[in-house]
């Protein structure tokens, strides 16, 4: 198996310059958490690693190879043969998977549950979870996720938790499908419903916070707000210590 890179270089950072920061931003779909990341690497010049990309293109890679999700044994060799990495293109950053760019085919509401299920695979998580402590190695990153907070990154220097209630949640999603992807509200809320349960009841890192996670909740809270917040929080942790 072989982990992502990306093409993003990371240098030392000058005597007295703010200190290199690992960030973690987990939270329920449809909580602003890819809005917000982007948002919060962006102004940060972070990269910005989207963990549940990765875990969508196991799904995709899964699925096309005829392996069910709950073939271990299966799913084992596909990710010992998968060779995932980003690649930037602009100012994103794509993923590739065994050579072909899969960014726009991996946000489909199918592969989304699919995807669901597959996270709760041990097999799928170890091997994602070596991937992910490999690109926030340098740190100077924002790691979105649902346990990067408490599986992945325990030690991460800020972690925020990002939730909102699940009606704002489900219209925020349905937004943001294709008009050729779009379902009816109610089914996007629904599914949404169905995920949560599933990802917050799971017996392998369960979907809940960091015991040292910053909530913040924007259900009546613009993306400005959050930004503000989370950059004030960014802004104490990474001055040196005296």
């Amino acid at each position: 198996m072989t982990a992502p890179t990306t093409e993003a270089s990371k240098t030392s950072e000058p005597a007295g310059a703010d200190r290199p920061l690992l960030i973690t931003i987990d939270g329920p779909a449809g909580a602003g958490k890819t809005t917000i990341s982007r948002m919060l690497a962006a102004r940060l010049d972070y990269d910005y690693i989207d963990t549940g990309a990765l875990y969508r293109a196991v799904a995709l890679a899964a699925t096309e190879a005829g392996i069910a999700g709950d073939d271990d044994d299966g799913l084992a060799k596909l990710c010992s043969a998968l060779t995932l990495g980003f690649r930037r293109q602009g100012d994103t950053l794509r993923l590739i998977s065994n050579g072909r760019d899969v960014s726009d085919l991996i946000r489909t509401p199918e592969l989304t549950m699919q995807a669901s299920a597959i996270s709760a695979r041990p097999v799928v998580r170890l091997y994602l979870l070596t991937v992910q402590r490999e690109l926030g190695a340098n740190k100077k990153a924002v790691f979105e996720g649902r346990d990067m907070g408490t599986v992945v990154f325990p030690e991460a220097d800020v972690k925020f938790f990002l939730d909102a209630d699940l009606e704002i949640r489900a219209k925020r999603r349905f937004n943001e499908l294709r008009a050729d992807e779009r379902v009816a509200l109610s089914e996007v809320q629904r599914q949404m419903a169905e995920r949560d349960r599933n990802d917050s009841t799971r017996t392998l890192a369960p979907l809940k916070p960091a015991q040292d996670a910053i909530r913040i909740d924007s259900t009546v809270m613009n993306r400005e707000t959050v930004l503000r917040r989370m950059l004030t929080v960014v802004s104490a942790a990474a001055k040196p210590s005296k």
